[in-house]
């Protein structure tokens, strides 16, 4: 897969051998080649920093969310990919890139309250709500992980957050819940909270998917977030599942976690690294060995 972000040249497949940021028998390595675990949790992350003041006026006012939330969407997913499986040192230009633009992201919220967008804090809680939703996502629509894994996926969330500034990641689910539970006295709902859902609902930031499924997934990602925290932010009954979302888009997240694509990010930096471009689609135990032979020979190779 070769594109270009903000000018700059993508290409998943070179150079031969560099590693990602992850290993491919990562948790992320797994979890990010589902899209609909993405969608749902990226749209879930979105609203829990949304509901950070500082955040929400951030991303509002100084992107263009609002007037191209497709484009605004491919891109920020176009890093999310990246970031897991492209070669490190793509990765880490493209990140420098974004963080460059986001230095240029500072204001006041409507209360007067000042916030730039590389505040050390508020990159600590953009990463560690990317790492919740997504993994959270991946577990209650796709397939069980178990707190170990979820954890596991946590912990390894820091080689990409330290990239984009963050300092302090929660390493577990539970220390996830500890820093949503030290941030709350500052959330808040916003009529811009329900703008954010009625364009994810409505399908502008995804064409092509089916109508009833945007607004399933409008309400999974409501789904994603603590109760006390989605009573704080007003999210009603109007945003509960119902049993048809919960079918349609389990379904959904098992089809495309068996949706093999050669052309796919995932398959093609299986490929750089030496893997089969299905390495991702194999049983655990046929990964496990793929790795170990590749090890052996690679040990071989330098002795």
């Amino acid at each position: 897969m070769q594109g270009n972000y903000q000018g700059m040249a993508l290409d998943f497949s070179a150079p031969a051998g560099e590693p990602a940021l992850l290993a491919p028998d990562s948790v992320q390595w797994r979890v990010y080649k589902n899209q609909i675990a993405l969608g749902i949790g990226g749209i879930a992350a979105v609203l829990l920093e949304f509901a950070d003041p500082r955040i929400r006026s951030g991303v509002w006012d100084h992107s263009t969310y609002k007037a191209d939330p497709i484009g605004r969407s491919k891109r920020t997913g176009t890093v999310a990919l990246l970031a897991c499986y492209g070669p490190a040192s793509t990765a880490r230009s493209v990140i420098g890139l974004v963080n460059r633009m986001h230095g240029k992201v500072k204001g006041a919220t409507p209360a007067g309250e000042q916030y730039r967008a590389l505040d050390p804090g508020l990159l600590d809680w953009v990463s560690a709500t990317a790492s919740y939703g997504f993994v959270t996502a991946y577990d209650r629509f796709v397939a069980p992980l178990g707190e170990s894994e979820m954890d596991r996926f946590m912990r390894d969330s820091r080689a990409i957050g330290q990239e984009f500034g963050a300092r302090h990641t929660p390493q577990t689910i539970d220390a996830f819940m500890a820093m949503l539970a030290e941030l709350e006295h500052r959330f808040e709902s916003h009529p811009i909270i329900f703008e954010f859902l009625d364009i994810i609902a409505s399908g502008k930031a995804s064409p092509g998917t089916p109508r009833f499924l945007h607004r399933a997934i409008a309400r999974a990602s409501v789904s994603l977030l603590p109760p006390e925290l989605r009573r704080k932010l007003e999210l009603g009954p109007e945003f509960n599942l119902t049993m048809l979302d919960r079918f349609a888009l389990r379904l959904a997240g098992r089809l495309a976690d068996r949706k093999f694509d050669p052309a796919s990010p995932p398959s093609i930096a299986s490929v750089r690294l030496g893997l089969p471009a299905d390495f991702l689609y194999r049983s655990p135990a046929e990964q496990r060995r793929l790795l170990d032979r590749q090890s052996t020979s690679l040990l071989l190779a330098t002795s």
